[in-house]
């Protein structure tokens, strides 16, 4: 696929979106929905001249060190839990137990027990983006092929080197799965932390205009949520590419 029809499949959609926007707010008058141009003004004037360092970056910081965490831990338990099979069979109910348990019923209980600060917030993004990252783990860990690790045994690669040059890059298009989806799942926790126990961050700027009927702040907000989601997305592909390049289907993603 060339780059520019890459281009234009991307484009494509927010381009028919904003012109029905335009469209809309030209036809009809509706106060929750402001005219695009005002709003984007106000939307750069608020995040980049007044709001980035006050409320964006302690939301990025949350949200960067609670994925970060989940990944170290999720990769790290993931692989072990993989190479054990009777510990696989002793931790399945429980897997199965905590997928059930919505996230946001935690921040309740992570509020009496930690309180209102960052800690909460890191921990809560943490404890829902571990496992997806943990499962997509196992699976690879689990999908190796016998005869290759029979083989690396055999040839008196010791255990350490096998995880480093078989294992992990054999489970690696698995685990950079897990960490996708727990890339969407950790910026929604991180909006929801806020929005309930916080005093400041995207998420609390954004409730809070919405409770002060303030429009064109609330939808602020959402914006930039959008926006961070599309940047985060871009460089993770970006890194993914990399990390991936010897990979067969994700060249044959690319290339439908």
């Amino acid at each position: 696929m060339t780059i520019l029809k890459k281009t234009g499949y991307f484009l494509g959609l927010p381009i028919i979106l904003v012109s029905a926007w335009i469209i809309y707010t030209s036809l009809t008058t509706n106060f929750f929905i402001p005219e695009p141009a005002p709003l984007v003004n106000r939307f750069v004037k608020i995040w980049f001249q007044e709001r980035f360092v006050s409320d964006v970056l302690p939301s990025l910081g949350r949200l960067l060190a609670g994925l970060g965490l989940s990944i170290v831990f999720g990769v790290v338990i993931g692989v072990v839990i993989g190479s054990v099979q009777w510990l696989r069979w002793l931790l399945e109910p429980l897997f199965e137990f905590i997928r059930a348990v919505p996230s946001t019923i935690l921040i309740p209980v992570l509020l009496l027990l930690i309180g209102i600060n960052d800690a909460m917030k890191i921990t809560l993004i943490v404890l829902s983006c571990v496992w997806p990252i943990l499962l997509n783990t196992v699976a690879g860990v689990t999908s190796i092929d016998e005869v290759l690790l029979n083989t690396s045994k055999m040839m008196g690669l010791k255990k350490l080197d096998r995880m480093r040059y078989l294992v992990l890059p054999a489970a690696s298009p698995q685990i950079m799965a897990g960490i996708r989806q727990s890339l969407a799942v950790a910026l929604i926790l991180m909006v929801v932390s806020e929005m309930f126990a916080s005093t400041d961050g995207i998420g609390h700027w954004t409730i809070n205009f919405q409770n002060r009927v303030a429009i064109p702040e609330m939808w602020s907000g959402i914006l930039l949520l959008g926006l961070i989601g599309v940047v985060l997305s871009v460089i993770f592909q970006w890194f993914q590419k990399r990390i991936l390049a010897w990979y067969e289907g994700l060249k044959e993603n690319e290339n439908d």
